[in-house]
């Protein structure tokens, strides 16, 4: 029994466990930059459209003549269903009375669910935004898309193989919340995650009538933001949960000497532990202002009717920084001081270096070095017919990056004191979550009918694979392997001015069987870091759907 303390430390995991997500949000980018390139699939590296060639492949900005401006609006809505099911044999250390599936009332005094719910859903409520200045996420309100409102400039002097430009973009806009008692809050009620390019100095030359290179350094302001409840279903709570009910009960407020020399001290406690009750609330936000990158890139047109493209993106490197709050419940307070009420559990406690106490609120500062992953990507365009072009890239992201996060704390955390005794990876003020995701290929392709002149109609497919191992799949911006299709028209009411509109369905359905994750539903003592759902089956259905309209003229 020795060992119980090892549950503590879980409430300063799901802060890495929940930032990890990024992961999933970074498989949604090049959602929110450009709608010709989303109607496209996104398959437009050796067709950039217009100064969005910023970001897609700066070579191409030396084919934009004159004074040239770009504005667009884009509207995201987020649909994300989470499906919690109880499988046969359901239990967690011989329990499966989870008030989550289970519905015996509590007038059942036993530990066995004899009724189970069924299916339970946690959907998502509501699109999320995090507010710099107010240094908080903020719901927009039921069913509210979030708003991406990006502009570009370029300007050649004439005469000049030289095309200069900067543009506003956003590579990542991603956020959602619910409602407090949602069934899902265990793996994030609220969540945002955002990078926003807010100035990108670029140029375009054109090397000879056929070849062009570019290049351009993005200034980029990054956040992730993080509101969550905890609970840690794991079989060693459950093992506290048996030894108050069963060994304890007979001596409560007896304050036997044997009972507190024999178990520590573990029967002072008033409440006892539980693997299914709410164990507290985390908050975590952590930005950087300034976050460099470049991108390099190669256009050649060796005929009307080829191009081919090629682009590198840097990686960014990072130190996010920021602060955590968590709300620690009473039933771990208890457990820690009445280790520390009893004789032999305060030697214990000495020997160990255990924490003499935990507070009801733990606070500070935190910090992380990240790395926006690198990312290349080469494609063709070419005319099947003189009214019909075909774009065709694949593509290549680093997220063999993302092997671990690292947290490092401005303080001793009380917690951190137990969890080091029991991992390499934990130290009194860092914690390191292995997430060994991996490197993945995606392709996309695109067609374009010229119906008229100045009406153009495309469409677009990208099947996106994922970088998330199955074994560290969860629901918290549920995105894994998807689908994406884009539809859109263009209109050029003279030669100097385009009109775009564009319409992209990202859907992703994932299947997470009970005990497959270790970031979700994962069973046994070893489950330390963020498995809410030990045991359940979880399903995953995630839909995004963007709509925007886009505005070019030169002057």
């Amino acid at each position: 029994m020795v060992k119980y303390p090892k549950l503590c430390p879980l409430t300063i995991g799901v802060l890495i466990a929940g930032l990890s997500n990024i992961t999933h949000a970074q498989l949604g980018q090049d959602l929110s930059v450009d709608l010709r390139s989303l109607a496209l699939g996104n398959a437009v590296t050796a067709d950039p459209p217009g100064i969005s060639a910023v970001h897609f492949n700066p070579a191409a900005l030396a084919k934009l003549e004159g004074l040239q401006t770009d504005v667009q609006g884009i509207l995201a809505n987020f649909s994300i269903k989470r499906d919690y099911t109880a499988p046969a044999g359901y239990n967690v250390f011989g329990y499966s009375d989870d008030p989550l599936v289970c519905n015996d009332g509590p007038e059942i005094d036993s530990r066995i669910c004899t009724d189970f719910k069924g299916t339970v859903s946690g959907d998502v409520e509501y699109a999320s935004l995090y507010i710099p200045g107010l240094k908080k996420i903020v719901d927009l309100g039921p069913n509210m898309p979030i708003a991406a409102p990006t502009a570009g400039i370029s300007y050649k002097p004439p005469g000049s193989k030289v095309t200069y430009a900067t543009a506003i973009y956003a590579p990542l806009v991603a956020g959602f919340g619910a409602e407090d008692g949602n069934p899902s809050n265990y793996m994030g009620q609220q969540v945002a995650l955002e990078r926003i390019t807010y100035l990108s100095p670029s140029f375009g030359y054109q090397v000879n009538d056929h070849l062009a290179i570019g290049a351009s350094i993005g200034m980029s302001y990054q956040a992730i933001a993080l509101k969550t409840d905890l609970r840690f279903p794991n079989e060693m709570i459950g093992v506290l949960r048996m030894v108050d009910e069963v060994v304890c009960a007979p001596f409560k407020g007896n304050g036997d000497i044997i009972t507190d020399l024999l178990l520590f001290g573990m029967c002072n406690s008033k409440e006892g532990m539980n693997p299914f009750n709410k164990m507290g609330a985390l908050e975590v936000s952590m930005e950087q202002s300034l976050s460099p990158s470049y991108n390099l890139g190669i256009l050649w047109e060796p005929t009307d009717d080829f191009s081919f493209g090629m682009v590198y993106q840097s990686e960014a490197k990072m130190r996010l920084r920021g602060k955590y709050l968590i709300n620690n419940a009473v039933a771990p307070q208890e457990l820690v001081a009445g280790l520390n009420s009893s004789a032999t559990g305060q030697v214990l406690a000495a020997i160990l270096g255990l924490p003499g106490y935990v507070p009801d609120i733990e606070s500070g500062l935190v910090a992380m070095d990240f790395k926006y992953p690198q990312h290349f990507k080469a494609g063709i365009k070419y005319k099947i017919f003189p009214d019909l072009q075909m774009n065709f890239d694949v593509g290549w992201t680093d997220f063999s990056a993302w092997d671990k996060f690292k947290f490092e704390f401005d303080r001793q955390i009380s917690l951190l004191k137990v969890a080091k005794l029991l991992s390499a990876d934990v130290s009194d003020r860092s914690l390191s979550l292995p997430l060994r995701f991996q490197s993945a290929w995606r392709w996309g392709i695109g067609f374009e009918y010229s119906a008229t002149d100045r009406l153009k109609l495309r469409m677009g497919y990208e099947p996106r694979t994922s970088s998330i191992p199955d074994d560290k799949r969860n629901t918290m911006v549920p995105i894994n392997n998807a689908q994406l299709f884009g539809l859109g028209v263009g209109y050029r009411f003279d030669q100097d001015t385009d009109l775009d509109l564009s319409i992209g369905f990202l859907r992703s359905r994932d299947d997470i069987p009970a005990n497959t994750s270790s970031l979700a539903n994962k069973t046994g003592v070893d489950n330390i870091l963020l498995n809410p759902y030990a045991g359940l089956d979880i399903k995953t259905n995630t839909k995004v759907t963007l709509l925007g309209i886009n505005y070019r003229t030169r002057w």
